[in-house]
């Protein structure tokens, strides 16, 4: 799959998903995994792309610790596959609607 492909694809996904879920807002929270990496908690910049994330999610009526739970790993340093790896897999093992990540340029192998 292209790199146009899939963004289209994921961005489909980000939109529809939030929408598709409102009647089931009387359920279980849905849960979000988001990866960040190449920006720290602290950096302003990663604040402001949580803090993005968050804005676009209320404005579709889900809200982070109530009926979304947003779980956020940040890898720094950013080219640390090893720790991406391993962030990944945690988040999968709390079995989140959707895994996200952003702002990384960091090698990539499965493994």
């Amino acid at each position: 799959m292209r790199r146009r492909e899939f963004i289209a694809v994921v961005g489909g996904v980000t939109v529809t998903w939030p929408l598709s879920g409102r009647t089931q807002q009387s359920e279980q929270p849905r849960r979000i995994g988001l990866i960040m990496s190449a920006f720290g908690p602290d950096d302003p910049e990663g604040r402001a792309r949580i803090a993005a994330n968050r804005e676009v999610l209320e404005r579709l009526g889900w809200t982070d610790g109530g009926n979304v739970r947003i779980e956020v790993r940040w890898v720094l340093p950013a080219n640390d596959a090893n720790l991406m790896r391993a962030y990944a897999r945690e988040l999968v093992a709390l079995s989140p609607d959707v895994i996200v990540a952003q702002g990384s340029t960091a090698p990539w192998s499965p493994g």
